[in-house]
């Protein structure tokens, strides 16, 4: 059946006349976008799972049927929440890294992809660590979640404008300059699943299970755990949303470069 249909498709396309490209690095670029694609819908489909259905299900639920549900269907999402993110980010940042050199080259300065690559890795790494630092539960106004979403908002804007002001330069496109912001956001994302989220989760489905199948009481810390993972998680819902605009725009909305 399968090599039934693959031949159909192959006949449409020879009767189309559909000519493939034929240069170089074509291949590797259309095989990593659709890599991120696949793999950035499974993530960020999971991470919409999480904050629109997931969440208010559990508040629902008594503490009975949430230690039963919680094992079960918690470690299988977080497999193909987390992995998505691997896969959704070295394939992006491999597509980046074709951009940016393709761009070095068009500027007669091909080690300046190396320059560029370095400072926008550098500049949202301390974006990561200081979010990291906020994000960590605290009392007064830090435990205010308005305060923390105007905080990392400014942050945001803030490590945007200082990479486009880094990476400004006259044969610098627009797909290069729109990713470096989208893709800084995702890599923000990337950090908080492995970083926060996932640490803390494997924790919480460990001290659920041990609280349904031997009683153990959940720890004094469970409480700041579970903040910890809902702010980190609630951070990426909404940092998906300027993400998935620049990625769009990179190639459908030149308004960063004209080139």
């Amino acid at each position: 059946m399968m090599t039934a249909g693959a031949l159909a498709v192959w006949l449409v396309l020879w009767k189309l006349n559909v000519q493939f490209p034929v240069g170089g690095g074509e291949p590797e670029q259309i095989v990593l976008r659709w890599l991120h694609f696949v793999a950035g819908i499974i993530w960020v489909g999971l991470l919409y799972f999480f904050n629109l259905v997931n969440a208010p299900a559990m508040k629902a639920l008594d503490a009975a049927t949430r230690g039963k549900v919680v094992p079960v269907l918690m470690p299988k999402a977080l497999r193909w929440f987390r992995w998505g993110a691997v896969v959704t980010w070295l394939a992006g940042f491999r597509y980046f890294m074709i951009l940016a050199k393709t761009d070095a080259i068009n500027a007669h300065a091909p080690g300046l992809m190396w320059r560029w690559l370095g400072i926008w890795s550098a500049v949202w790494l301390v974006a990561f660590v200081i979010i990291y630092a906020l994000l960590r539960p605290a009392e007064g106004l830090l435990n205010n979640g308005w305060v923390l979403a105007v905080l990392i908002a400014f942050i945001i804007t803030a490590t945007s404008w200082l990479v486009l002001s880094l990476l400004a330069h006259p044969d610098v496109s627009n797909r290069t300059l729109s990713i470096s912001v989208g893709g800084g956001l995702g890599t923000i994302m990337f950090l908080n699943v492995w970083g926060i989220i996932w640490r803390c989760q494997k924790r919480l489905i460990a001290w659920t299970k041990a609280n349904v199948e031997q009683g153990t009481p959940m720890p004094p810390e469970a409480d700041r755990v579970a903040r910890l993972a809902l702010l980190a998680s609630r951070a990426n819902f909404w940092l998906s949303f300027p993400m998935l605009f620049f990625m769009a725009a990179s190639n459908h909305y030149p308004f960063l470069s004209g080139k």
